[in-house]
């Protein structure tokens, strides 16, 4: 289907006589555009999240302007359309309180402006989802640009990745293994560029999902930041996203069950972060797709980790890239993938992957020599039992083995700040049996689920060599850390789930094998427990934080908001 410019949505403002397309046009040239650089074109959205407190995205500025020579080449007029960064690290206490805020945002933002189809511009952690939630339920023609990964880095002769190595680091500066100017000058070696970070953390997790879903130009994922193809990939977003334009080549002619089973292959065959659970949840439930975790453990249950990078791994992305990236994995998964799904580019997976040629058989591992073997551990495995009904995931594959199944007493703390204060503590109580918890970290008890799960190993502990032990929290974790860390326990202690109920001493059991998360707890005392709780900490009264604790899902169904989540078909504004 070809479409002509008087079908497009954007001409609702530009082509009329009246006084509204008047005054419409009368302020595009207010701006110094001349008539005939925007009137009778499509008009393409750039939606920006560049921002001096996100470091991820300190190039995408540029990579606005290389999206509008390719608008410009296609005969498109390109409009650019700041959000909401959402970058991590400097956001307190997460952006996952704001990924939704970001998705409505972008919603708006396509539809109160003539628009007719967007380039997104984003790659850390929840810009990825964020854009792609709104875009989706906009339903305009739509394309993502990912930020890339920064460089490579380097610290002393060795490999060093962002976040994965900043916790290993901290851990040897506890244990007195490298010293405090150690620790200085590592922070100018580890980050190294612009771009995300570049081990196969939530952000190049998620961009290589959306890559494998068919939402970007085949293989952009991969492109490092600041290499020379990055800003071309971006043009070529723009030239393309003006065909899409008239192809109308939207997200709900694209997304299928079947391109999210593709996106599932890829998310466990790279061994990505947990984190994308919850963020393909809520993917799929703004496109009106029916997709659970059970079909993410089960995808994991026949996938293996093949992309050997950090944190499951030794390499990182940039070697990732020089040895084929997305498509070279992607040719790996065949046998697994739905080939007849379409993409961006308007064919299908297929015909997008053919030329893909692997050049680094380590890096890229086939499905007979992978990096962790399916019966060492999984991307994600899935727990149910007396303490999380719902669900709750670990990703088995960067664990130590001997925590696959275990008991254990716990140790439960209730706020960070009281557990940090006291891990420390050379008089703690506690052994490498110990399950160490944290509670109040979920969607509503954080508020917004913060990075707090990969719970940091006492010092006590680390001294004596112990470098995992058995953690659990409602709360996510980092995608470049890793550990045995048990996450997103469902429903959270802070809306009354049986996390709530569990006591210091009590015995926690793990067998991920089974799948199960169980407290050795009595029925009646439990009953008894949940009598005797204690009142849910009170709800924010104003600001954003309010509507999301209001209104945010549990996280074992993608903490959306109850009014978004869902196909939703809403007039075009009035224009008089």
């Amino acid at each position: 289907m070809t479409r002509s410019i008087s079908e497009l949505r954007s001409q609702r403002w530009f082509a009329s006589s009246d006084i509204r397309g008047f005054a419409h046009r009368q302020r595009t040239q207010q701006m110094g555009l001349r008539r005939e650089e925007f009137m009778g074109k499509p008009v393409i959205g750039i939606i920006n999240t560049w921002s001096e407190m996100s470091p991820c995205h300190a190039h995408l500025r540029d990579r606005a302007e290389a999206v509008k020579r390719g608008v410009w080449q296609a005969g498109g007029y390109p409009v650019e359309l700041p959000a909401l960064s959402v970058g991590e690290v400097m956001v307190k206490p997460t952006t996952m309180l704001y990924r939704n805020f970001l998705a409505m945002e972008v919603e708006e933002l396509l539809r109160c402006h003539p628009i007719d189809g967007c380039v997104l511009l984003g790659g850390c952690d929840k810009s990825t989802p964020g854009l792609l939630m709104g875009a989706i339920s906009m339903d305009l023609p739509a394309i993502f640009c990912p930020a890339g990964p920064m460089s490579n880095g380097q610290w002393r002769g060795a490999k060093t990745g962002a976040g994965t190595h900043t916790k290993t680091y901290f851990d040897k500066l506890r244990r007195g293994e490298i010293t405090a100017t150690d620790w200085v000058d590592l922070e100018s070696r580890m980050t190294r560029s612009a771009g995300t970070c570049n081990t196969m953390g939530t952000a190049s997790t998620m961009t290589s999902i959306i890559d494998a879903m068919g939402l970007t130009l085949t293989g952009a994922s991969s492109i490092p930041a600041v290499d020379s193809g990055h800003p071309r990939m971006a043009s070529l977003c723009g030239e393309r996203i003006v065909e899409m334009v008239f192809e109308d080549l939207r997200p709900s002619s694209m997304l299928t069950r079947e391109s999210f089973l593709n996106g599932l292959a890829a998310y466990m065959a790279l061994g990505g972060s947990t984190n994308a659970a919850i963020h393909l949840l809520a993917m799929a439930g703004r496109a009106g797709i029916a997709l659970k975790l059970e079909d993410m453990a089960q995808m994991s249950a026949k996938i293996p980790v093949l992309a050997n990078l950090f944190p499951s791994g030794t390499y990182l992305m940039e070697d990732f890239h020089f040895a084929g990236g997305l498509p070279a994995l992607l040719k790996k998964l065949s046998d697994h993938l739905h080939f007849d799904a379409r993409t961006v580019e308007n064919r299908t997976l297929g015909e997008a992957i053919a030329a893909g040629e692997c050049w680094n058989d380590d890096v890229i591992r086939d499905l007979d020599t992978p990096v962790v073997p399916l019966s060492q551990g999984r991307t994600l495995a899935l727990l149910k039992g007396n303490l999380a009904p719902n669900g709750a995931v670990v990703k088995s594959s960067a664990a130590d083995p001997k925590f696959l199944k275990h008991e254990g007493p716990a140790l439960v703390f209730d706020d960070p700040g009281t557990m940090m204060r006291v891990l420390d503590d050379p008089d703690l109580d506690i052994t490498q049996d110990t399950v160490l918890v944290l509670r109040n970290a979920g969607p509503v008890g954080a508020p917004g689920m913060p990075e707090w799960g990969n719970l940091p190993i006492p010092k006590a502990l680390l001294k004596r060599g112990v470098k995992d032990i058995v953690r659990i929290c409602d709360g996510r974790m980092s995608g470049t850390h890793y550990g045995t860390c048990v996450l997103h326990v469902s429903p959270e202690a802070a809306v009354g789930g049986p996390l709530a109920l569990l006591r210091t001493g009590d015995i926690v059991a793990l067998d991920i094998e089974a799948g199960r998360l169980d407290m050795r707890v009595a029925e009646d005392e439990l009953e008894r427990r949940r009598a005797e709780l204690a009142p849910p900490r009170p709800l924010y009264e104003s600001s954003f934080t309010a509507l999301y604790q209001r209104h945010v899902s549990q996280a074992h169904e993608g903490c959306d908001f109850d009014f978004l989540s869902g196909v939703r078909n809403l007039p075009e504004p009035a224009i008089y």
